[in-house]
């Protein structure tokens, strides 16, 4: 057994791209089930820029149920999948094969943010048309009804990929509207920022993808377009994980070609904590009842 492994047993992944992509992929969404099987893993979370992922994890669990993992996905609001619209949010809690397999997140968007945009060089008419937070003054329509829709169908408000100050500003405003369920993306965030978060309710994720070999060379995310995000070490992890203290989440945000296999992706960043010093009994609640008690796994 390779070092780590037992680790896996009854872990949830919450951040996978095995959805369809522009990219190669690893694995593909029922591969992703069997490999997460096969690892004693407890549940997976499927992530996909360019639509609802909740019908890929619907048919997983259809198809798959019987090999114990438990499936489940969500809408990032990128303008490909609808944009930030309370349709498309109302239409994607209700989205899959029956009660109980809609949405379990709702996202803003991740690389049509003017945060991730400004950081990839994009094009002035690109900014104009990217999700930002003001600093001051209401929030964007329709985000406020979507932190409603959120609270009313108990799912999960996830930030996507925003900057600190405006994803402090998302969970307080959150908090105000009933929300009790809210995903961060602190991988970037200093620990003060990820501190606040925390405090406002919300959950503080960290992935694998930001320290490995596949931020050497452009990708594309949501078009044509190749960018690269800058590479970041572990020593910067650790205290952000401090930071974020009983509310700090893993997930490997594998999937893309030039990585392993979520599975391997998740065994890889989890030795590697350990490695950096982090003790097992802190690793464990990261990946298993902290991303069970914010995606209702088993309930």
């Amino acid at each position: 057994m390779r070092p780590g492994m037992h680790l896996l047993e009854n872990a949830i992944d919450c951040h996978i791209h095995a959805c369809p992509h522009l990219n190669g992929r690893s694995v593909n969404v029922l591969d992703a089930v069997r490999e997460a099987a096969a690892a004693g893993m407890r549940a997976i979370g499927l992530m996909d820029n360019f639509q609802n992922s909740s019908g890929f994890a619907a048919l997983a669990m259809g198809e798959l149920g019987h090999l114990g993992v438990e499936v489940f996905g969500g809408l990032i609001m990128q303008p490909t999948a609808g944009g930030v619209s309370l349709e498309a949010a109302r239409t994607a809690v209700g989205y899959g094969y029956g009660p109980g397999t809609g949405a379990r997140f709702l996202s803003m968007p991740t690389h049509h943010t003017r945060y991730v945009a400004e950081r990839e060089g994009r094009s002035p008419a690109f900014l104009e048309t990217t999700f930002q937070v003001p600093e001051s003054g209401p929030l964007p329509d329709p985000v406020p009804a979507i932190m409603e829709l959120c609270a009313e169908h108990d799912v999960v408000f996830d930030c996507g990929h925003v900057s600190a100050p405006e994803a402090v500003r998302l969970c307080e405003e959150g908090r105000t509207r009933g929300l009790e369920r809210l995903r961060t993306h602190c991988g970037r965030y200093e620990p003060d920022a990820i501190a606040a978060l925390v405090a406002a309710g919300g959950y503080a994720e960290f992935s694998f993808f930001l320290f490995t070999h596949a931020t050497q060379v452009g990708l594309t995310h949501v078009d044509q377009e190749k960018h690269r995000v800058a590479t970041d070490s572990i020593e910067h992890l650790i205290p952000r994980l401090d930071a974020a203290g009983e509310r700090a989440i893993l997930s490997s945000d594998a999937g893309v070609f030039l990585l392993p296999p979520p599975v391997e992706a998740m065994r890889e960043f989890l030795v590697l904590l350990e490695a950096a010093g982090v003790p097992q009994r802190r690793l464990l609640p990261m990946i298993t009842t902290n991303p069970a008690a914010l995606f209702r796994i088993g309930a």
